[in-house]
């Protein structure tokens, strides 16, 4: 087990890729932080870990208000001691236009999807330098933060911001030993904030399907072992090729 006895929190995990990256974890020996904004969701999902013999427990928090990052933080470390592992995969999409979309959607939209995992990230980084142990994050940007859209306005923005965020968070953590890096999925499971996948999603990647969420959740767990451990500060795109070809 390549994860054994480590502490994850993993935000956004009540379903889609959040949760297969919770299951993947845990069958790794990691001990579970399911974090979701659904208390039914994540309660499901840590069930489901103890059930198969893991270690896991549910938090609901609004990962865009900093008292509630804080408790988050406080309620991981009282269960079990520490955190080791940070996957900052809660977001949220406008799926408007620039004069369609509201002032209080785009914030709203900018809170859950790039503030939040700032905010995540401060404080389980502070966390992780007072533990002395280093440690690994993750943010789940995607593939749309490269490009713009004809509508999701805000969360295009909003992804592209976790980039560089990324970025500036490798920078300053490294000399911590706390190793920052992205992925980005595209066409993964169902859309952003669904339960269902649409059987109408357009596929133009190189592989012909859409991905499914394992996909991003190995990725993920590459990048929070040792076998990443030169790696740092990059973004990892989980497209299909889809990001290679021309429009």
């Amino acid at each position: 087990m390549r994860l054994q006895q480590q502490v994850a929190i993993i935000t956004g995990a009540g379903r889609n890729i959040g949760a297969d990256i919770a299951r993947l974890f845990a069958s790794e020996g990691a001990k579970i932080a399911v974090v979701d904004m659904d208390k039914g969701r994540g309660e499901a999902i840590a069930f489901e870990i103890r059930a198969s013999g893991g270690e896991a427990i549910a938090v609901v928090a609004d990962i865009s208000q900093g008292e509630d990052v804080k408790a988050l933080v406080k309620t991981v470390v009282e269960q079990w001691g520490r955190i080791d592992i940070l996957i900052n995969n809660a977001a949220i999409a406008d799926n408007k236009t620039i004069f369609t979309i509201t002032e209080e959607e785009w914030n709203k939209t900018l809170g859950v999807t790039l503030t939040g995992p700032f905010l995540v990230a401060k404080y389980v980084a502070a966390q992780m330098v007072q533990q002395g142990h280093g440690g690994k994050i993750v943010n789940i940007a995607s593939t749309s933060a490269y490009q713009g859209r004809e509508t999701a306005i805000a969360y295009t923005t909003a992804k592209a911001g976790v980039l560089n965020l990324t970025r500036a968070m490798a920078v300053q953590l490294a000399p911590y030993n706390i190793r920052v890096n992205s992925v980005s999925p595209n066409r993964i499971g169902s859309a952003v904030g669904k339960d269902e996948i649409s059987p109408n999603r357009k596929i133009g990647n190189l592989v012909g399907r859409a991905g499914v969420p394992m996909e991003v959740a190995t990725v993920a767990l590459f990048l929070v072992t040792d076998d990443s451990q030169f790696v740092i500060g990059q973004d990892i795109k989980i497209d299909g090729g889809f990001s290679i070809k021309m429009a």
